[in-house]
This record gives structure tokens, C-alpha cells and sequence, in this order.
């Protein structure tokens, strides 16, 4: 089974900013993950070609990288997921840039069931998570959207109670 899974936000901001974004990616100054309610993207060095982490249960290795521009991650665990998923700065006729996350994978085995009732509810909500730390980055309301009923559920079951609290503020203000 294919999967293609977008998430884009327009920024009031010039593309060079919305790169700068994409380059703090899993550095001590991590601008776009939203790592105060979900765990943190690690990698085993600085970002770029070859670097390998990931966040939670979620496995790849830096596949491509283009400095203030994107970045593409080939997913190396779950069992299943075969594929890749990355950020990129789209210019716009408007002025403003866009940030566009992409996920596009084939589904193997454990993982036809695992995406549709696990990771995909939770992989939305960090995404749009992370377009609205985006937003904070950059001085911008963020347009934080709550999560569903499901996800909470998700969360709460994943991490026996101890998960963090989604927050309806700029990244942790």
C-alpha cells in the first residue's frame, strides 16, 4: 500500500528564515521540532547526508540535505515502512514562503496496520505541531490545533501516563 502524507503552512517570512528553520533540525537550538510536547528528533551528529536517529520508535538516516532549503530522511525502522519524509521551503508568487512536510512511503507487513491506527494520527498532530512551532520561530501567532480524542488516547496508552501535555502557547511561553 503507497502512502503520500503532506502538511504545508504559509510563513510571513522570507524564505531564507523558513530555511534557517529547517537547519536547526535535532541542534541544541532546534527551532521547528516540537520537542516540548513530543519526543525530541535526535541524530547521531550534526544534520547532514548520512546522519542517522530519529525520534520515539520512528528509525531513519539523513538521505538528502540542501543547507536553507531541505532536508529528506529515508526511514530505516518501523518494520514496514519503506519510504522517506522531510521538510522543504517552497517559494511563493505571494512573497511569503511556504514549509511543506512530506512523507511518502509503501507499507509492508506489521506496518499496513501500525500506520493507519498508530502512527499516522500521531504523525498529523506532530507535524501540525511542528508547522505551529514554525510559526513561533518566527514571531508569527501559531495556529496550534488540538489534538483528537485518538491521539490523546495514543499518547496517554504509549507512555503509561507520563506523557507531556500538549501546550497552547508559543513553544513552552
Amino acid at each position: 500500500m503507497k502512502v503520500t502524507n503532506v502538511h504545508e503552512r504559509e510563513l510571513r517570512a522570507d524564505p531564507g528564515r523558513v530555511g534557517m528553520l529547517i537547519d536547526s533540525l535535532a541542534s541544541e537550538g532546534d527551532a521547528l521540532w516540537p520537542a516540548h510536547s513530543w519526543p525530541r528528533m535526535e541524530l547521531d551528529g550534526p544534520l547532514g547526508v548520512g546522519a542517522a536517529g530519529g525520534h520515539g520508535p520512528v528509525r531513519y538516516l539523513v538521505e538528502e540535505y540542501t543547507p536553507n532549503r531541505s532536508v529528506r530522511f529515508r526511514f530505516t525502522g518501523p518494520k514496514g515502512f519503506d519510504g522517506f519524509h522531510g521538510f522543504e521551503v517552497i517559494e511563493t508568487l505571494r512573497g511569503p514562503a511556504m514549509l511543506r512536510h512530506t512523507l511518502k512511503m509503501t507499507l509492508r507487513g506489521p506496518a499496513l496496520l501500525s500506520w493507519p491506527l498508530l502512527f499516522r494520527p500521531l504523525h498529523d498532530a506532530l507535524i501540525k505541531d511542528s508547522l505551529a512551532a514554525a510559526q513561533a520561530s518566527l514571531g508569527e501567532p501559531p495556529q496550534v490545533q488540538a489534538w483528537s480524542p485518538w491521539v490523546k488516547f495514543l499518547r496517554r496508552l504509549l507512555s503509561a501516563g507520563r506523557g507531556r501535555p500538549q501546550r497552547r502557547t508559543e513553544r513552552g511561553r
